[in-house]
């Protein structure tokens, strides 16, 4: 998907599980979901992606939605396009908060997993709501201080007394 992306030229930020697995989010998904700016280019660059990976464009609720859904019958694939999430304000938000991950040698472009949690939070959705404890305990862990390493010769640091 990494290089297809590329390959189109299409701006678009992993978001949802698959972005919050690689924050290490122990979740998992069976589709990939991408938050792109809604433009006529971006259109064409979607039908060219489609073309790419030899899969379906779908719109299943337009046009009260800005998805657009990719399927490959062949294996399963399915990659959703949105031009809008619930939880965050904009496209050019959730990119500059976002960071580049290396994808089999590919650039990827992932979410800052506060987006995620943030649109899981706001959708309200059943799916949401079953990972979200997860996703929130991910979250305080990656931003909880690390604490310094022992000096040599100092041993372990213990946050608590035995009793």
């Amino acid at each position: 998907m990494a290089r297809a992306l590329k390959k189109v030229n299409l701006d678009a930020v992993l978001i949802g599980n698959a972005a919050a697995a690689l924050h290490g989010a122990p979740v998992t998904t069976i589709d990939l979901d991408f938050f792109i700016r809604k433009s006529p280019g971006n259109t064409r660059k979607l039908k060219a992606l489609a073309i790419e990976l030899e899969a379906s464009i779908l719109r299943p609720y337009y046009p009260v939605s800005g998805l657009n859904r990719l399927s490959r019958q062949a294996d399963n694939l399915q990659v959703d396009f949105m031009t809008a999430i619930d939880g965050v304000n904009s496209f050019e938000g959730v990119r500059a908060r976002s960071s580049e991950v290396s994808v089999s040698g590919e650039p990827l472009r992932v979410a800052a997993l506060a987006d995620v949690v943030a649109s899981k939070k706001a959708a309200n959705r059943l799916s949401d709501l079953a990972v979200l404890g997860i996703l929130e305990k991910t979250l305080d862990e990656k931003n909880r201080p690390s604490q310094a390493p022992p000096q040599p010769g100092q041993g372990p640091r213990r946050s608590q007394k035995r009793k």
